[in-house]
């Protein structure tokens, strides 16, 4: 046999396969998680800190008043000296006992004398809410009026100031020193004008009519 009829050595080449040539590369895998690359410029490793929020500044509060208050009624009636004026400054005397507040006050009105002597009256009534207990607050009254000068040299005697508890909450009282609601508050036209004027519930137009004979004049 010739040598051309020798088999060659050697494996020939498929046609199919195909020499990688320079060009370009091939893609870099995929993150896991489908995470993008950092963006250029971006910084590497871990993300900074915050520093901590800083704490709210407390501010100091002022003096709590969580006591308990209920709704009481004084009227207020002066006879001697400047007798508007008292009237005026027992109002705000009012409003400055320990736990008490002012929460409305009539008009001043002028009237006569009921069962009193003297020049006619200057008479007003105010509302407050007050922790005092009924005892506390008449005594503390008491004490304003001794505070403007009343003297008692006689029963219904003129006076620098009058100050009646007239209803304390829903106090019923009857004791030598105190008796609640007022007994003859529905008896007077000057207490029962005022108090209509800033609580009219708790005045009966009955009460009302009982009193019109009274002689009473709003003056401010």
């Amino acid at each position: 046999m010739s040598a051309s009829d020798q088999p060659k050595s050697g494996k020939k080449k498929s046609p199919a396969a195909k020499t990688v040539g320079a060009g370009k590369a091939k893609p870099a895998p995929s993150r896991a998680g489908g995470a993008k690359p950092p963006a250029p410029g971006a910084r590497s490793g871990p993300p900074a800190r915050r520093a901590p929020a800083s704490a709210p500044v407390r501010r100091p509060r002022g003096p709590r008043e969580d006591y308990p208050t209920v709704q009481a009624f004084v009227a207020i009636g002066a006879n001697l000296g400047d007798a508007e004026a008292s009237v005026k400054a027992a109002m705000a005397a009012i409003g400055a006992l320990q736990r008490t507040q002012v929460t409305a006050r009539s008009s001043l009105y002028r009237s006569e004398p009921v069962d009193a002597e003297g020049p006619d009256f200057i008479n007003a009534v105010v509302a407050v809410r007050t922790g005092l207990d009924a005892e506390q607050f008449l005594v503390a009254l008491q004490r304003l009026e001794t505070l403007a000068g009343r003297e008692r040299p006689f029963p219904n005697a003129p006076r620098t100031l009058d100050l009646d508890l007239l209803m304390h909450g829903n106090s019923v009282i009857d004791t030598p020193t105190l008796t609640l609601p007022h007994p003859r508050m529905r008896e007077r036209a000057f207490v029962l004008k005022p108090l209509a004027e800033i609580a009219p519930d708790k005045v009966p137009r009955a009460a009302l009519a009982r009193v019109t004979g009274q002689v009473v004049k709003r003056i401010v």
